[in-house]
This record gives C-alpha cells, sequence and structure tokens, in this order.
C-alpha cells in the first residue's frame, strides 16, 4: 500500500515525533530512575502523553527549519 505524496509531510512530522519522543522519554527515565520494574509501564505512559505535543510542534516547526536550512546552506 502507498500513501500518496500529499501526506508526505504529515508523515514524516508523525513517524520523526513517534521516533523522538520514544528515544528522548526512555532517556530521561532511564537518567532520572534507572530501570525498574515498572519502567516499561511508565515509558508508555510518558510517550502517550508527550507525543501529542511532539506532533503538532515537528508538523509546525520542520518546514520553517527547512526554510532557514536551505538559506544558509550552499
Amino acid at each position: 500500500m502507498r500513501i500518496p505524496a500529499r501526506f508526505a509531510p504529515l508523515l514524516f512530522s508523525a513517524l520523526l515525533s513517534v521516533i523522538m519522543v520514544a528515544i528522548v522519554s526512555a532517556f530521561v527515565l532511564v537518567s532520572s530512575q534507572g530501570l525498574h520494574s515498572g519502567f516499561l509501564a511508565q515509558w508508555l505512559k510518558s510517550c502517550l502523553t508527550t507525543w501529542p505535543i511532539a506532533f503538532p510542534t515537528v508538523a509546525i516547526v520542520a518546514p520553517w527549519v527547512r526554510g532557514i536550512v536551505g538559506r544558509v546552506t550552499a
């Protein structure tokens, strides 16, 4: 199944934000609390509560950042 190209920016934002939320929330939890028996449940809860903020942030900020990068690179 192929997704139409017009959805590429949204798909990019969704995938990037999921990956970033997963990595950053795991890092913060391990750094602050270490690995413990409830880590997985706490990590999933953290991901589910932060992703709704990360997704629209990436969707809004990514085009702006692409524009800046385009202006400052040759």
